[in-house]
């Protein structure tokens, strides 16, 4: 319930109503508890209060429960047993105005990003790289802006990164070595990555985070992103609104303290961001958290337990709402002990054992004062939800979708020139090119061939010739000498014959 002066009811203590006021409401905040103490029903609270203040909410829902946000709920027993505990008479029921996300498109208006935009740091996160990959991936995008070469969709990646590892040398003395081994596990963490719907989420058109931030009849529009199946692939689930996250960031303009916040932003399961999580990522996660405050963003953490959330980025979260804790091992003790100490004690009640005692929709709560400082815990009962309790209908469902304004705009995805086409045509003109050159090298060797070939006619030719010159003279002589040696026998026997005559005579 949003009150005149700007405070938002979330919940009731025996000292009455307790108010977050909204210019505190971006400092950020964090709902915790066990499986089934309230978490879901508190955020859906907390996002209902927003949405009348006229601020926009986005919310994973990890069951399909919150998409009852957009339906009126209904009276209960429970809820009439609770109304005048809170001072409400006649409880106003209805719905929020919503709009349904999902990443693969099957429950609501699709969300995509391209592989440039998600940069190298959150995709090596993705695809679990090791810091010598993660190097590597860096190179790859910068080569690719050097060249101007768009990087969209996986192929696009697949290509260049098939690029580079051809052309490793050219790039070794401006970028640094590429080692084809290290390109060859990127590649297998990308083929990994597809077969878990990767590559229906990577291309275009990407979604503008801006849209989140619109409102109807002056309430703010609740983004449900349906994370059922994207629950299956925590790395995903986690990079991606750790990307949704940046992209406001870095789309807003500073604004500092505001009356209300522009948007609110719940990040359920928040365990899985930082789990397995580097350091280097987990303080570029807090530098964000820090500075998107002040773009008018405030971001709360949903949980299982406080310690789920690193001390550096706890700190930051001012507004508090914690349900029941569970103790049966010493580490969940310490964890109990923990959370307990994170608080402003109330001189009333014990924190640590009031954790242990908490009921279903009972939580410990404390809100940041008008000046920034935490109030003193108080125990407490979470208001319940106008709205339905629950998952909405298929009907429904779709029905909301095809009512959206951004119906049409998302739904279709198309595929422009990037990388991809660039460096196959660019393989095809060295393909060509290669070809001619083969050609031109199989001509010029049949060119010389033939040259020689005819090189060798005429030498032979000439020799031939030389041959039968030589046999010819040879012949003439032989005659010659014959002839000769014939005269000069048949001159000797004439002359004796006519000696031997004349003395005969």
């Amino acid at each position: 319930m949003y009150t005149e002066d700007k405070q938002l009811y979330i919940a009731h203590s025996d000292n009455g109503p307790i108010y977050m006021i909204g210019k505190m409401a971006n400092r950020h905040g964090m709902i915790a508890g066990a499986t089934g103490t309230g978490k879901t029903v508190t955020l859906q609270v907390l996002a209902e209060t927003f949405c009348e203040a006229g601020v926009p909410c986005f919310m994973a829902d990890m069951k399909g429960d919150l998409s009852g946000i957009s339906q009126p709920g209904q009276m209960s027993s429970f809820i009439e047993k609770r109304c005048p505990e809170f001072g409400i008479e006649n409880p106003d029921f209805h719905g929020c105005p919503t709009r349904f996300f999902d990443v693969y498109g099957e429950q609501g208006h699709p969300l995509r990003a391209t592989i440039s935009e998600m940069g190298p740091q959150l995709l090596a996160r993705l695809l679990d790289l090791n810091e010598t990959q993660t190097g590597i991936l860096n190179i790859v995008f910068k080569i690719a802006d050097d060249q101007g070469l768009l990087l969209i969709d996986m192929k696009d990646l697949r290509m260049m990164l098939d690029y580079v590892a051809k052309n490793a040398k050219e790039f070794t003395t401006t970028y640094g070595t590429v080692s084809s081994v290290s390109v060859g596990a990127i590649q297998r963490a990308l083929l990994a990555l597809e077969a878990e719907g990767g590559e229906i989420f990577f291309g275009e058109p990407s979604f503008n985070a801006l849209d989140f931030l619109q409102t109807e009849g002056g309430r703010g529009v609740m983004n449900v992103l349906a994370a059922d199946k994207l629950m299956l692939n925590p790395k995903l689930y986690s990079t991606f609104l750790l990307w949704l996250l940046s992209e406001l960031y870095e789309q807003l303009p500073e604004v500092g303290d505001l009356e209300l916040p522009k948007l609110v932003f719940f990040f359920d399961e928040a365990h899985m961001l930082f789990k397995d999580t580097s350091k280097a990522l987990i303080d570029k996660i807090e530098q964000v958290i820090r500075l998107v405050r002040s773009k008018g963003v405030g971001v709360y953490f949903v949980t299982q337990s406080p310690s789920d959330i690193p001390e550096v980025i706890a700190g930051q979260l001012g507004n508090r709402v914690l349900h029941g804790l569970r103790a049966y091992t010493p580490k969940d003790q310490k964890t109990v002990k923990a959370a307990a100490q994170t608080f402003r004690a109330n001189p009333n009640f014990n924190t640590e054992a009031a954790i242990l005692e908490l009921g279903t929709g009972e939580a410990l709560v404390s809100f940041l004062d008008a000046k920034g400082a935490p109030c003193i815990v108080e125990r407490a009962k979470i208001l319940f939800p106008l709205s339905q309790i629950g998952a909405i209908t298929e009907g429904q469902r779709t029905a909301l979708i095809r009512n959206s304004r951004l119906y049409g705009i998302y739904d279709k995805s198309f595929d422009r020139e990037s990388a991809y086409e660039l460096l196959l045509e660019q393989q095809k003109q060295e393909e060509k090119r290669r070809q001619r050159e083969e050609e031109e090298e199989e001509k010029r060797l049949a060119k010389e061939a033939k040259e020689k070939e005819r090189s060798r006619s005429t030498s032979s030719r000439s020799t031939s010739s030389k041959k039968k010159s030589t046999t010819r003279k040879a012949v003439e002589k032989t005659i010659n000498t014959t002839a000769t040696t014939f005269g000069r026998q048949l001159g000797k026997s004439i002359f004796r014959g006519l000696l031997g005559g004349i003395f005969k005579k």
